[in-house]
């Protein structure tokens, strides 16, 4: 199990560069198609609804 103690500065260049590029990666490849994803999936449920149910509001006269 790696040593997770130790600072940021005493780590191996290899190993720090590897996790800048894999903060890099996550932080702005994956998780902005994550963030997409997610709400287009909200939207699209919410449509799906609204076709089903009809849309939000008073009940028509």
């Amino acid at each position: 199990m790696p040593d997770t103690d130790q600072p940021a500065a005493s780590l191996p260049p290899s190993r720090r560069r590897n996790e800048i590029i894999t903060f890099l990666v996550l932080a702005f490849g994956i998780w902005p198609i994550v963030a997409v994803g997610v709400v287009g999936a909200y939207g699209f449920l919410v449509w799906m609804f609204q076709i089903i149910f009809g849309p939000p509001g008073p009940p028509a006269h």
